[in-house]
Parts: C-alpha cells; sequence; structure tokens
C-alpha cells in the first residue's frame, strides 16, 4: 500500500491554488494518520476525555469524514451504500477488529480514494452530494483544512496526555 504523498507547503508556492489546497490536506492527513504510530493498542483506544474521542477513534471518524466529503458529496452515493455511519458521533465507536494497523491503512485507503474523486475536478467545480446542498470544491476543500486541523490539534493533546503518564 502507498502512503500519503511528499510533497510539502513549501514545494507548491507558486503552484497553482488547487495544488496548494491538495498539499496542505495531505500534511494533515499523514499528521492524523501518524499520531498513532509508536503506540500499544490499549494506549490508541484508552479514553482521556468525557466524549468518545479516542487517538484511535480520532482517525477512524477522520476516515469518514473522507468518505462523506469526497464519496458521498462527489458521487452522491448514501452513507449506507458506502458503508459508513449514519451521524459522525457513530464513526468514533471502535470495534473489536479495530487495530492499529487496520484503522490507518483504512484512513490512507480512503485519503487515495478521496485524491482520485477530485482529480478531474476544479476548485470552481460544484459537488451535489452534501446535506447542506451544491457546494464548490474549494468550499469542500476549505471545510476539510479547518477539520482536519482541529483533529490534529486533538490528537496532539491526547497523545501528549498519553505520552505523559
Amino acid at each position: 500500500m502507498s502512503s500519503l504523498p511528499a510533497t510539502s507547503a513549501e514545494d507548491v508556492i507558486d503552484k497553482p491554488a488547487k495544488a496548494q489546497f491538495e498539499v496542505f490536506l495531505d500534511e494533515h492527513r499523514r499528521a492524523l494518520n501518524r499520531c498513532l504510530d509508536g503506540l500499544a493498542e490499549e494506549e490508541a483506544r484508552r479514553s482521556l476525555v468525557p466524549s468518545r474521542t479516542t487517538l484511535l477513534g480520532l482517525v477512524k471518524h477522520a476516515t469518514f469524514v473522507e468518505k462523506v466529503w469526497f464519496d458521498e458529496a462527489v458521487t452522491r452515493r448514501s452513507r449506507a451504500e458506502i458503508g459508513i455511519p449514519a451521524t459522525p458521533d457513530e464513526s468514533f465507536i471502535l470495534d473489536d477488529g479495530d487495530t492499529i494497523a487496520t484503522i490507518q491503512r483504512a484512513h490512507r485507503e480512503a485519503c487515495e480514494a478521496s485524491r482520485r474523486a477530485t482529480s478531474s475536478l476544479g476548485l470552481d467545480d460544484v459537488v451535489h452530494g452534501n446535506r447542506r446542498g451544491p457546494l464548490p470544491l474549494r468550499w469542500v476543500y476549505l471545510h476539510m483544512l479547518r477539520e482536519l486541523a482541529q483533529h490534529c490539534g486533538h490528537a496532539d493533546i491526547l497523545r501528549e496526555q498519553l505520552l505523559s503518564e
């Protein structure tokens, strides 16, 4: 399985906006995926806050988010057809078979599918499968950057708590 692209933000300063968005998205995707590196399975599942948020659950949720924004929104397939939970809250729930390896792999595969789904689209192209109605890809990219940045921050704090115990 290939990993996420290795291009950095500095490499795309003079590139078109879509290339810049995609590199920033991939940097955040990589950071979130790596939050599980070096942890024991128990640590990745450990609950440190009152919500369902765990590091493993956070990456599982990020996989859900990729599929909502780059499968459901682009292809108009339903969440049931895609095989994802109906609500974001449910996407944090861990199954017995969820491991660091399976969740990281599912996340990488979802990110690769997201890149494929948008490869032929321009920033002003409109996706029609989101509950908000038609949205330009630019807006979707900005929303995803916001969501991934927030989750990377959550992951940093949870990892710091785990590693300082």
